[in-house]
């Protein structure tokens, strides 16, 4: 019996799709890998010290540069800036925003990684493996408008003004295709 439940088991986690949706019960298409609820949440790129020191970064890469305070993304000739202003103000993840040492440090785990779809050798912390999929950024309308304490790296789809918005830390900037 307990062959049975195994290899029922077994069967059933071969036939899960490499689809998530987090906050809502199922990806509103076949064509996304990942989707999130709609609502004023967005979702916080990784932080690094600087994305000149990343090594392994792939094309559509996409971080929180502590250094100059901008998100970028990969590109094969470098690294875009997506933020527009340079004054960008963020609060080191270890310590408090007043520059007061949390009570309880975070630990970063290099090794760190989490897959959507097939496993592959890219690096990086959420790697979307799949070739036909793509991820569907949380919804906001007018998020410089309703997102009340957006994070520095922060990053969402204006529903209201149908583009890309990401947050600097200081100011959002806003892409149209």
């Amino acid at each position: 019996m307990k062959t049975f439940k195994i290899l029922i088991f077994l069967f059933g986690t071969v036939a899960v799709s490499g689809q998530v949706a987090i906050g809502k019960g199922s990806v509103t298409s076949a064509s996304v890998s990942l989707e999130f609820e709609t609502g004023n949440k967005g979702i916080i790129l990784p932080w690094v010290t600087s994305t000149a020191a990343v090594t392994g970064a792939v094309n559509g890469t996409i971080a929180y540069d502590l250094t100059d305070h901008k998100v970028k993304v990969k590109y094969a000739s470098g690294w875009k800036d997506l933020s527009v202003d340079t004054t960008g103000t963020t609060v080191d993840p270890v310590t408090s925003t007043d520059g007061v040492s949390m009570q309880t440090p975070f630990n970063e785990e290099p090794g760190a990684k989490v897959t959507v779809g097939a496993p592959g050798a890219d690096p990086g912390i959420l790697v979307l493996e799949d070739t036909n999929k793509a991820m569907i950024l949380p919804k906001v309308s007018s998020p410089h408008l309703n997102i009340i304490n957006p994070a520095p790296g922060m990053m969402v789809y204006d529903t209201t003004a149908k583009q890309l918005a990401v947050f600097n830390g200081t100011v959002w900037s806003f892409w149209k295709p």
